[in-house]
């Protein structure tokens, strides 16, 4: 059978869909009172803050890896408030992770059904999600940005600008045989079939305060992206291009791992994140350890990972490593992977926005 002709799909405005969560229901004020927890998840808490503090004051690296379902949760103002205060050092996430952040912040509403639209056709092929975030991503690769960073700035500064296609053409000779040369050739291809004209495309976001992205690259602190490709619906879209998303992937990939490189002493939050964040992490932890070993260094030492999950983790106690194949706790890759990677490693079985509120409280007390 042929490869199926994507160019042809039909995709419909963002606002026509049904959404399932609106912004403003759903963003978390940084004063609520917390979700109680039992201990001892709140002494887990504690003691994942009590790292933390000690991380900082040592400059060591405090990274939070997340799935979507944190962003749709409402955790953004809270996340916000914890960059901006200086105690998460670097975000990572996967791609439904950026397209919740673009869709709440542009139209202030994202989620939709998948059963009723994949029936129907219609699930992802949404025009203006697949549209600009690969517009993002074709613009901030000519200025050596990852996925995180582009959509990031694309966000806060309500869109971005296209080169002329004389001076791409220019460019693209230029950089024949280099890795920016594949960058300029996607975006003048992009701008020809579609066509995107050049100079600036205004697209304003009035959300975006619901962005942790934006939010990201306002205080400056770096957010790298993980994505799969035909993961997301953002393929679902006759913009899609398998090229554009994996270099801005890689990309990521390589800041992601510059950020493991200063874990020495410092604080790993895995939250609601079973695939993403364990193989991405074990591969970033490998090559920091390879170059080290290179160089004459020691391993990363002295960190601390904290798995959030609402999982029981196979009611295996992770703290005394992982169990036999004949186990299925064996089998949770969000547990085992990250109980391989040295330091301590303690599974917290809790929804992640309470985590993430009880977090904020032991880390900035009221006054």
């Amino acid at each position: 059978m042929p490869p199926l002709d994507l160019g042809r799909l039909l995709v419909q405005p963002l606002d026509q869909r049904r959404s399932l969560t609106r912004a403003e229901d759903i963003l978390v004020p940084i004063d609520r009172i917390p979700t109680p927890v039992p201990e001892p998840v709140a002494g887990w808490i504690r003691d994942a803050a009590d790292r933390i503090r000690t991380a900082r004051a040592r400059g060591s690296q405090v990274i939070l890896m997340y799935g979507a379902h944190l962003l749709r949760n409402g955790a953004a103002l809270l996340l916000t408030d914890l960059m901006d205060r200086g105690w998460i050092t670097h975000l990572a996430t996967n791609g439904a992770g950026t397209i919740h952040d673009w869709e709440y912040a542009w139209l202030g509403r994202s989620t939709e059904s998948v059963e009723e639209n994949v029936a129907t056709g219609t699930f992802g092929t949404w025009d203006e999600t697949g549209r600009n975030i690969h517009l993002a991503l074709l613009a901030g690769a000519l200025e050596g940005l990852g996925y995180g960073g582009a959509l990031g700035r694309f966000i806060h500064e309500d869109g971005c600008t296209l080169r002329d296609p004389d001076e791409l053409q220019s460019l693209l000779v230029r950089f024949a045989g280099d890795p920016l040369g594949g960058a300029v050739a996607d975006l003048l291809a992009m701008m020809r079939r579609f066509p995107l004209a050049a100079g600036r495309h205004r697209v304003e976001h009035a959300w975006k305060h619901a962005s942790l992205l934006a939010q990201a690259w306002r205080l400056g602190v770096p957010v790298t992206v993980h994505p799969g490709i035909g993961y997301d619906i953002i393929s679902c879209h006759p913009m899609f291009n398998g090229a554009v998303i994996g270099r801005a992937a890689g990309e990521d990939f390589r800041r992601f791992a510059g950020a493991v490189e200063g874990l020495d002493d410092g604080v790993v939050l895995s939250v609601g994140s079973a695939i993403m964040a364990p193989q991405v992490f074990e591969k970033s932890l490998s090559c920091v350890h390879n170059l080290r070993f290179q160089d004459g260094r020691p391993a990363v030492s002295g960190h601390s990972i904290y798995v959030v999950d609402l999982q029981d983790g196979g009611n295996w106690d992770w703290s005394q490593g992982e169990p036999p194949k004949s186990n299925p706790a064996y089998y949770l890759r969000f547990c085992k992977s990250f109980s391989r990677m040295g330091g301590r490693m303690q599974y917290v079985q809790c929804d992640n926005l309470a985590f993430i509120q009880h977090l904020h409280k032991a880390l900035v007390p009221a006054t």
